[in-house]
């Protein structure tokens, strides 16, 4: 019973679910409480493949009790199996997961590393914008994110751009930047490098770095207008793809993003209770299911 509930959770969040979800305009009127539900949805994917293959191998070394069985009885009727294996078990996964996020994480830095002192040599800095200013007639604005943050923006885009729209795509690389979306991402690209194939892998890969691209146009829209930056993306639409590790303003769902832009009611903050219990619930379901006491 437990196995066929654990196997129903995987298909319907592994495969129904990411196709539901993707380029969904309530995720997209809050993007970044998408962004982490995409990625609560992905932990909650290996919770139930973890315990699934637990049950399989194991079917009765786990005795179903409900919540209940969570609860330290006061004064337990019989004696009572510790249910100590299933958090052994998570507690393995969220290491391994650690670790591959981690392996990630220090490969994107490495890059980024490189990137960066290479653009210390051959970029100048300009005061104005406080960027550096890359000698290439192709226009593009990008951020490296990091400890030593760079906003990067060529001398193209410093010909194409007028004052306005330039300050939009540079704010839009600073709330990257302020928001470390580069740490959102790599939860994403972890889960993506080994299950590919995956709908929820494949799916929510994309939507998180796009939904990212929607926070950092939210937020700069503090500093400038929606058609200013929107015209920003427009412009640099044809831009190429920044260099792994960082984040470009025109590198990600432009046409979709323009389109929301010049939607009313962008960057909303209702329902946010609601979003973040959504957020911190979806990964506990696999485990109530596996503890639902047999009928």
């Amino acid at each position: 019973m437990t196995l066929a509930l654990l196997g129903l959770y995987l298909a319907v969040a592994g495969f129904a679910l990411p196709r539901r979800l993707a380029g969904s305009p309530r995720l997209q009127a809050h993007p970044a409480a998408g962004a982490a539900l995409w990625l609560a949805l992905m932990a909650s994917f290996l919770v139930a493949l973890l315990l699934a293959a637990h049950h399989a191998t194991e079917p009765f070394a786990h005795e179903p009790a409900g919540l209940a069985g969570l609860i330290p009885h006061a004064e337990p009727a019989a004696p009572l199996a510790p249910h100590t294996h299933d958090w052994w078990l998570l507690a393995a996964a969220a290491a391994g997961l650690g670790a591959v996020v981690a392996a990630v994480g220090v490969r994107a830095g490495r890059v980024r590393r490189r990137h960066r002192a290479v653009l210390d040599l051959v970029a100048v800095r300009d005061r104005r914008w406080d960027a550096l200013v890359l000698e290439h007639t192709h226009p593009t604005v990008y951020c490296l994110p990091g400890r030593r943050p760079r906003v990067v923006v060529s001398r193209g885009a410093l010909d194409l751009l007028d004052e306005r729209q330039l300050a939009a795509a540079v704010a839009h690389e600073r709330e990257h930047i302020r928001g470390r979306h580069h740490l959102f991402r790599l939860p994403a690209d972890a889960f993506a490098l080994f299950l590919g194939r995956l709908p929820l892998a494949r799916r929510g890969r994309a939507e998180v770095a796009l939904l990212l691209e929607m926070a950092a146009d939210d937020a700069a829209l503090a500093r400038v207008s929606r058609s200013e930056l929107a015209s920003a993306l427009c412009a640099l639409a044809t831009s190429p793809a920044p260099p792994g590790g960082a984040l470009g303003v025109a590198s990600t769902g432009v046409l979709t993003r323009v389109r929301r832009l010049a939607r009313p009611g962008v960057g909303g903050r209702k329902h946010q209770l609601a979003w973040r219990m959504g957020v911190l619930a979806t990964p506990l379901l696999p485990y109530l299911l596996a503890c639902a006491p047999h009928p």
